[in-house]
């Protein structure tokens, strides 16, 4: 078969992409790593949340957004300041993806089958001043069927292509090279990988059985980013979040290991913002894994009380689910790589959520049932097998035995009874009355007046150490490796940029491994539900692109 085109990567960037090209009639080669076990790539694995504005969803319940307010707190956010070099281009991503979320994004994806949980989610709450950081309304819409319901349209998209023809789709093909003449991309070199019948996200062999070579007149990376790579998550650590972290766990699997990033630029791709990352402060050891040093994570309401390593309050705005990155430089500068949560059981049972495509089988499995089972008393069933079998959790009647738990995990003896008591008492009494000097409480009585944070997300406030609310609960929290916030540089057709800032004839760009668009979209920082939006965004655009290039 002669190609128009070579994907590489097979997540949903890669995969939206190749959908726009069966639309177009092209002929796609779309070679993986990867046995074909795990299509679909990391998005499978999500929780399957897309950042939309003005939302039929959000009108429901009584959110009142606007196309102004998501781009204030996404400038708010982003805080760009490379305009004139690094962030060019990921700014005008941004306005664009803006544009997108809050015009054809839902409308799209609604003709695809896609449908949505009705209660919208409020992520990233910021905590600060109206142009800082953070969601001024909910925005995270939770996709029926989490990541596998949003894969499924454009999977069976490329599967009608490879019936038509007009998909050659290779698995356990890996690219070592970019093939260049007269300064243009051609095609790819690289290696065939042994034959895999590992299931989803398990690392798969590396050794070697073949050779490949392929041309075509153009070539798409969309391979993902670095989250598994820890070495390379280390060398690239910004000094902004202090020291990195000596032990972290894994939020991806295994092949997400940015070895397409140099292979790039070796053939003359641009790669800006490897400084900007995104990685998540709540990550707890899966009891369950399915790759190497496998972590979830928590999805925290805004109540628990967190502590660093030795049991200090964190200050406002760190509380659960306002600043990530904020909280992640406020962790790392206190010479620690874990911090803790304190709750109760009234807080875990309505609070507590897990991300993750697995870890939701109700809203994976689009069960109404089951899903309504969560309105019931105590945790969920993938919470609760975690307070029994994970490692970071300790269920005590009484402070003091949450405390000596505490310590006899860390094997630190950090954690002072007197300290964590006192701190609690102090923060119990401001629970007499609605009003408080307590920033946090506020946040908790504030988050109330969203109907769908007091039905589903908040609890009513109340007194930790009332044993009428109990038992307590600890939850040791690790460092969670997870995006890649910089990356190749790409205009607005999903071209790669060189050293110039002139397009490499043939070569594109798209999803994670292009920063979600421009080499960096999001800035130092993200609102949330906008990773699998931004590979939906890049993947139809540059798809797109190709289309009408290779015409």
């Amino acid at each position: 078969m002669k190609y128009d085109v070579i994907f590489v990567g097979a997540g949903l960037a890669g995969l939206v992409a190749t959908s726009e090209l069966v639309e177009a009639g092209k002929k796609v080669l779309l070679l993986d790593q990867e046995p074909e076990s795990s299509l679909g790539g990391q998005a499978w694995w999500s929780f399957g949340g897309l950042f939309l504005v003005d939302s039929p969803e959000q009108r429901r319940m009584g959110i009142k957004d606007s196309k102004e307010l998501a781009w204030q707190d996404w400038l708010g956010t982003a805080g760009f300041d490379r305009e004139d070099d690094e962030d060019y281009w990921g700014r005008k991503w941004a306005e664009a993806y803006i544009d997108f979320a809050a015009g054809e994004k839902r409308e799209w994806l609604h003709q695809m089958g896609v449908r949505f949980f009705p209660v919208v989610g409020w992520a990233e709450r910021g905590g600060y001043l109206a142009e800082g950081h953070g969601n001024s309304v909910p925005r995270f819409h939770i996709v029926w069927g989490t990541g596998p319901g949003l894969v499924k349209p454009f999977e069976e998209r490329v599967r009608q292509g490879i019936a038509k023809g007009l998909v050659d789709y290779r698995p356990r093909h890996q690219v070592d090279e970019l093939l260049t003449e007269n300064d243009a991309v051609v095609g790819v070199k690289g290696s065939i990988l042994v034959p895999s019948n590992v299931a989803r996200g398990e690392a798969s062999s590396r050794e070697v059985v073949g050779e490949f070579e392929f041309h075509a007149s153009a070539v798409l990376v969309s391979s993902g980013g670095i989250g598994a790579n820890f070495d390379l998550i280390r060398k690239n650590w910004p000094t902004r979040l202090g020291e990195p972290p000596k032990k972290m766990i894994s939020g991806v699997p295994a092949h997400v290991d940015g070895r397409m990033l140099e292979i790039t630029e070796n053939a003359g791709g641009r790669i800006v913002n490897r400084d900007r990352m995104w990685h998540y402060t709540e990550g707890i050891q899966n009891w369950n894994p399915i790759w190497p040093k496998h972590g979830i994570r928590i999805l925290p309401g805004p109540s628990s009380v967190w502590l660093d390593a030795e049991g200090n309050r964190f200050p406002t705005p760190y509380f659960p689910g306002f600043d990530t990155l904020g909280t992640l430089e406020a962790i790392q500068k206190t010479g620690y790589d874990y911090s803790w949560f304190i709750l109760t059981q009234k807080i875990i049972e309505k609070e507590f959520a897990l991300s993750g495509s697995e870890q939701n089988p109700d809203l994976t499995e689009k069960s109404i049932k089951k899903v309504l089972s969560r309105l019931a008393p105590g945790p969920t069933a993938p919470v609760k097998a975690f307070m029994e079998h994970g490692e970071d959790f300790i269920v005590a009647d009484t402070l003091p035995e949450l405390v000596k738990g505490m310590n006899k995990i860390s094997g630190e003896n950090l954690i002072e009874f007197s300290h964590i008591e006192r701190q609690l008492q102090a923060r119990d009494r401001e629970m007499d009355n609605k009003f408080t000097k307590d920033l946090q409480i506020t946040a908790m009585h504030g988050a109330r007046n969203y109907l769908g944070d007091k039905l589903i997300r908040v609890a009513k406030p109340h007194k930790i150490l009332d044993p009428k609310n109990g038992p307590l609960i600890a939850v040791r929290l690790n460092i969670l490796s997870r995006k890649t916030l910089g990356g190749l540089q790409t205009d607005l057709s999903g071209r790669v940029l060189n050293s110039e800032g002139n397009p490499v004839s043939g070569l594109y760009a798209a999803g994670e491994v292009s920063g979600f668009g421009g080499g960096g979209i999001h800035g130092y920082r993200s609102l949330e539900g906008t990773f699998v939006g931004g590979c939906l965004f890049t993947g139809k655009q540059v798809g797109r692109s190709i289309a009408k290039e290779v015409n």
